[in-house]
């Protein structure tokens, strides 16, 4: 082989080291680029306080409690309604800001979460009822811990598959509360 035609060591160095340069160059661009545009998990100091739950409360629907009811199955089921209550108003503004494209999906995000860690104390206090069955109480708190895991997923900015399943896993232990608060002979 000629001299001049065949490339030396150095020659092939040098195109390789440009070209891991101008590998680095082009993924610190794409990088630098994408990362403007991610979700960051700050405080909303514009957003208004969501007030305590209000576990007292009466429950909003028009479920009857039988006269033979456990008394701690009605305490519990009736603070974990109202849990379900805020929740479910709180990830609602969430999920249609979603479905909608809202560009107030931030501020429904943080609305969100705020009502999902508010109700998940909520639920964990009331599945702590003393003398509480445990068919009812270990479904609330698989819902609270279910909540907890929904509301760090929000703040993280998943959305698709991965929130969904949590959804409806939270939904799932919500209705065998629900089952069970019947069977009790009350409601939640």
């Amino acid at each position: 082989m000629d001299a001049a035609v065949a490339p030396n060591d150095l020659e092939e160095t040098v195109k390789s080291s440009r070209t891991w340069v101008r590998l680095v160059v082009a993924s610190v661009a794409v990088f630098g680029a994408g990362a403007m545009y991610l979700p960051t998990a700050a405080a909303d100091d514009d957003a208004a306080p969501i007030g305590p739950i209000d576990a007292g409360a009466g429950v909003q629907s028009t479920g009857v409690t039988s006269s033979n009811a456990d008394p701690a199955a009605v305490q519990a089921c009736s603070q974990f309604a109202n849990a379900l209550d805020s929740a479910a108003s709180g990830y609602e503004g969430f999920a249609d800001s979603l479905d909608a494209n809202d560009p107030y999906v931030h501020q429904s995000n943080v609305a969100g979460r705020t009502s999902l860690r508010q109700s998940a104390a909520v639920a964990m206090d009331a599945a702590n009822t003393p003398g509480l069955n445990p068919a009812i109480a270990d479904p609330m708190r698989s819902w609270s811990f279910g909540a907890t895991k929904l509301l760090v997923k929000m703040g993280i900015g998943m959305t698709g598959g991965s929130l969904d399943d949590t959804a409806t896993q939270v939904n799932t232990n919500a209705e065998a509360v629900q089952r069970e608060c019947a069977a009790a002979g009350t409601h939640a």
